[in-house]
């Protein structure tokens, strides 16, 4: 099966692609088609967002496409960033300023009232106009300082009490078991694979 990633995030192709790598499902980014524009993020959920960008690229590749819009969501924000998570500080979508803005938000903010999640949501769409969505979601809370080189986004100042890290402290091994993006995409594989075993009975 060919599977349209409707991303050029690096980050994004890596990780899914790793998740990915056992099964037979080649993986091709929106590198391999320069001619589609980057399409413009305006819903109010993730869901709304992951639909749109896995339908249109769907649309334009005649291939199945998995897509997903994902984020932070910080409670005593009101769940904000929310949608605007890539682009909190600003649309150049810096993860330095984002992470930034958000601490200074949450300057004076009690450990217990610092909890969070990382949400997403992915979208698979299907050349016959189906379009598929599965969730996934992971615990935390936001720590007072950035710890951490690895992952990106708001990853350094994730911590996960269960392992006494931020996100960013992990191994990828074991981020991968427990991030929001492997939780959606669990759901989304078991769609990839009963939409592979129909392709294989037709």
């Amino acid at each position: 099966m060919k599977l349209v990633l409707a991303t050029k995030n690096p980050n994004k192709v890596r990780e899914i692609s790793e998740l990915l790598s056992s099964y037979e499902i080649k993986i091709l980014s929106l590198d391999y088609f320069p001619g589609i524009q980057e399409i413009k993020e305006d819903g109010d959920l993730f869901r709304e967002n992951a639909v749109k960008k896995a339908s249109v690229v769907c649309e334009q590749t005649g291939l199945i496409t998995l897509a997903d819009d994902s984020g932070l969501e910080v409670d005593c924000l009101d769940g904000a960033p929310g949608v605007l998570s890539s682009r909190f500080a600003g649309e150049d979508k810096n993860d330095e300023a984002n992470n930034k803005k958000l601490l200074e938000l949450m300057s004076g903010v009690p450990a217990k009232l610092r909890t969070a999640r990382f949400k997403c949501v992915m979208a698979v769409a299907v050349p016959d106009g189906w379009v598929y969505t599965a969730e996934g979601a992971c615990e935390g809370i936001i720590a007072e300082e950035p710890r951490g080189h690895g992952g990106f986004g708001y990853d350094p100042l994730f911590y996960l009490p269960d392992y006494g890290r931020t996100m960013a402290e992990l191994d990828l091994e074991i981020k991968n078991k427990i991030s929001h993006r492997f939780r959606a995409l669990a759901g989304a594989l078991d769609i990839l694979l009963e939409l592979q075993e129909i392709d294989g009975m037709e």
